[in-house]
């Protein structure tokens, strides 16, 4: 199985709902970082599971959309904590419909919103 991962940075705010979490149910920001993993066990005429710069553009234009944002005020958050868990899921089905490769078998995004705290989600095609 192969796997392609590219990753970016950005600053983001939330604040946590449904519970008491302290000081999380404030607006705050964090830094987050986004890692996605492509996975295939198949690579194309070129020898490329996906070409990197497509992954690149599309991540680019993705973390655009999240970059300065509170994550609460957003449709795609609606209803919903804002916790790093949903972040990596909505992401990656975000994700999943922009980079599309005969190649792929799936995608894992994994989304930090500190150097010591992490959540992943894997989709499979």
């Amino acid at each position: 199985m192969y796997t392609v991962a590219v990753k970016r940075d950005f600053v983001a705010q939330h604040y946590l709902i449904g519970g008491d979490w302290g000081p999380e149910n404030d607006l705050h920001s964090h830094h987050y970082a986004v890692e996605v993993q492509l996975h295939g066990d198949k690579l194309d005429q070129h020898g490329y599971l996906v070409d990197i710069v497509g992954i690149e553009s599309n991540l680019d234009a993705l973390v655009a959309e999240y970059r300065d944002k509170t994550l609460n005020d957003l449709p795609t958050f609606k209803d919903l904590n804002p916790s790093i868990e949903h972040f990596s899921r909505i992401f990656c089905q975000q994700l999943a419909e922009r980079i599309k490769a005969e190649t792929l078998s799936g995608m894992t995004v994994q989304i930090w919103e500190n150097e010591i705290a992490w959540a992943s989600y894997r989709l499979e095609f």
